[in-house]
């Protein structure tokens, strides 16, 4: 995948800086040295560049998400996974998967995330440090959920001073209102038979002024957001790979027939040798359009 001229970029933070601007009527386009590429219209973004343009797939990946705003709040989810349907090979191994076009993408979804989100066997394997620093954008919040409160503190999440973080365990975990795990700050939520309840989880990253989520793994944490019901994209990204067997993506309890599978709009989006599936959970599948909606980015 190339990568984006600055200008493009830069505009897509914008839209998703000032999107609270164009809800209040505030703003209605956004201009590059002169020319209009995105107008506000309908509740959101939209690319005003033809088809053809080099720019166009840009835009058209990232601005929904960039139109969550207080009144429209979005969660998005992504997974990396083989052809076969696996995150990691049995042992944990994981980096990476996906190809650097996606690691890149990641790093474009904190960058316009109000709070990014990972499990603890996403710690616990990778040790990340779920920063933005291959491209040009501010840190996220980081949110670990930890329900248990099994990680170390000196995992790089909770030691370093990039972004602020929340380790979020079970409530009677916590110790006292100025709790700390490493230089992180912790949050308790009512404990489930799964975990942690997501929903009030949600809630509460809300309230606290996160209207765009970005639940980044792993495969169990973005199954228990989607089961939840929690989740309004899905970025599935599949690479040319066979794993043959390790840790799945996607698990959620079986249907008793197809019929009852849930088929969202989708569209398609090329990433060097992947193949990224941008699932619209909150609609229904428009099989029709759908065939017509690959992109080359």
């Amino acid at each position: 995948m190339s990568q984006p001229s600055d200008a493009a970029w830069g505009l897509v933070r914008e839209a998703a800086r000032t999107v609270e601007q164009a809800a209040r009527g505030e703003r209605g386009c956004l201009p590059v040295h002169g020319e209009t590429i995105l107008v506000w219209r309908n509740h959101g973004w939209h690319c005003a560049l033809p088809d053809s343009d080099p720019r166009r797939p840009l835009f058209d990946l990232y601005i929904p998400f960039c139109n969550a705003t207080a009144a429209r709040p979005m969660t998005l989810g992504h997974l990396g996974q083989s052809l076969d349907g696996f995150i990691a090979t049995h042992t944990g191994e994981s980096q990476w998967v996906t190809g650097h076009e996606n690691v890149v993408h990641m790093h474009r979804l904190r960058a316009l995330c109000d709070a990014v989100i990972v499990g603890p066997g996403t710690v616990a394997a990778d040790d990340p440090r779920l920063t933005t620093r291959l491209v040009e954008g501010l840190n996220p919040l980081r949110v670990v959920l930890d329900p248990d409160r099994r990680l170390p503190a000196d995992h790089r999440v909770f030691m370093d001073e990039s972004a602020d973080t929340l380790c979020v365990c079970e409530r009677t975990l916590v110790h006292g209102p100025d709790d700390r795990h490493g230089r992180a700050s912790v949050l308790g939520v009512t404990g489930t038979a799964d975990g942690l309840d997501l929903v009030e989880l949600v809630r509460i990253l809300r309230e606290r002024g996160h209207h765009r989520l970005f639940v980044e793994g792993g495969g169990v944490t973005v199954s228990l957001f989607l089961q939840a019901g929690l989740l309004d994209r899905l970025h599935l990204a599949i690479a040319p790979i066979l794993i043959g067997d390790g840790r799945a993506a996607i698990r959620l309890p079986a249907p008793a027939a197809l019929e009852d599978c849930h088929r969202p709009d989708y569209r398609v989006f090329r990433m060097g040798g992947d193949v990224l599936f941008d699932c619209d959970l909150r609609s229904p599948c428009r099989a029709a359009e759908a065939s017509n909606l690959t992109r080359v980015i």
